[in-house]
């Protein structure tokens, strides 16, 4: 499974490429699929920031993106970096008190706030002291009407935007009128760009639902729904992994991360997950195996009778093959994700317990069993216990992607 997303440059008056317009897509058509506007953007955000980073797909150039009413009022964009974001306030949303006052707390955390496809109605001059650029669609207007209707905003420290610039005269005329950012064919169209989806039940997102809707969390039933699914565990790193709580805590298990993020923010990230309509098909081998190992390495901490290591453990073995699920290399993973610097060593080969608890799941289950038991010896285990532990990390990865499907 792929995610797709449509990026479009946006220049300066010198035609240099500033940032870039995120477009969501869903297939390789390159057009906008009738959904939700809310729903777009949500994949927009569980399917690429999630992922590996909007920086990734924006050359770490600003992303502009569409966010509609619900998007704002839950404050989703709070944890984007608002160093690296543009928050395009679509041109249809219900003008409300409640929406005026979500975009001043977002302006007020530093976000940079557009007006997409402005219409010059009066309705928008209650924005006009918090928004930072305002997008004209030129094609909507006469050259005559948008040099009336820019005279409007003068005084204003506004930056206009002229999108949908098709050809060279248009582009002298916006300048003369004092545009200074420009978009459209005249300069490139949408670029198609497609990356590994991290898939994840429809099962584990309802149960995450009910969890979220009451009151008061039960950290230890979350834990247990995030412990089954490599993608959410994947995503909730990445998702912690943000400016609202920097980049300096290092998560050493499920239940530290859930208990981190705090219950306001985590009932955030489950209401995103939810909207982005994660997939629901079968989990593939890859999965199996990442829970297979984590169940592993778990067990193998308890019969050494660690008392830190066997959360430490799962977290080790369930983001062991996150590089193959995302189809990206391993390095570049490891890079964005707030894990402790243990399980990355661990992830990286390097010397260590949690090492080998991973050198010993692979070698069972490539059958090298001359090599199991040399590494079995050295962390002072008799062979018996893994095998058995092995098989019943197997049983349990099917059970729980039985449960999951």
């Amino acid at each position: 499974m792929y995610s797709y997303v449509a990026r479009q440059p946006i220049l300066d008056i010198d035609q240099h490429v500033v940032a870039y317009e995120l477009l969501f897509r869903d297939g390789k058509s390159n057009s906008f699929p009738d959904i939700d506007p809310n729903q777009a953007t949500s994949n927009i955000l569980t399917n690429n920031h999630l992922t590996l980073g909007l920086e990734q797909v924006t050359g770490n150039l600003p992303a502009y993106i569409n966010f509609h009413a619900d998007t704002l009022l839950r404050h989703f964009p709070s944890f984007l970096d608002p160093k690296k974001v543009v928050l395009e306030i679509l041109e249809d949303v219900p003008i409300t008190d409640e929406l005026l006052t979500a975009c001043k707390n977002l302006k007020d955390k530093g976000y940079t706030l557009a007006l997409d496809d402005f219409d010059f109605d009066d309705k928008w001059q209650k924005f006009y002291p918090i928004v930072d650029i305002i997008k004209v669609d030129v094609l909507e207007f006469s050259i005559l009407e948008i040099s009336k209707l820019v005279r409007k905003l003068a005084g204003l420290k506004i930056t206009l935007l002229a999108e949908k610039v098709e050809t060279l005269q248009q582009f002298e005329k916006l300048k003369m009128l004092g545009f200074t950012l420009f978009q459209g064919y005249f300069f490139a169209k949408p670029e198609m760009l497609k990356q590994k989806k991290i898939t994840t039940t429809k099962k584990n997102i309802i149960e995450l639902i009910s969890q979220a809707s009451k009151v008061d969390l039960n950290i230890n039933t979350i834990s247990d729904i995030f412990s089954v699914d490599p993608g959410l565990t994947y995503k909730l790193l990445r998702f912690i992994n943000s400016p609202t709580y920097g980049s300096s805590q290092e998560i050493t298990s499920l239940k530290h991360a859930l208990a981190y993020i705090g219950q306001v923010e985590l009932k955030k990230f489950i209401a995103l997950l939810a909207l982005s309509n994660l997939s629901s098909e079968k989990n593939s081998e890859i999965m199996r195996l990442s829970l297979a190992r984590a169940k592993f390495c778990e067990q193998i901490a308890l019969c050494r009778f660690e008392s830190e290591n066997p959360p430490k453990a799962f977290l080790t073995g369930i983001l062991s093959l996150i590089d193959g699920i995302l189809d990206h290399d391993l390095a570049s993973v490891l890079d964005i994700l707030p894990i402790h610097e243990e399980i990355k060593s661990a992830l990286r080969n390097e010397k260590s317990d949690l090492t080998n608890y991973l050198l010993l799941v692979k070698s069972i289950e490539q059958g090298l069993w001359q090599e199991s038991e040399i590494i079995a010896d050295q962390i002072e285990l008799d062979c018996d216990i893994c095998f058995q532990a092995y098989k019943k990390s197997l049983s349990w990865a099917d059970e729980m992607l039985a449960c999951g499907t």
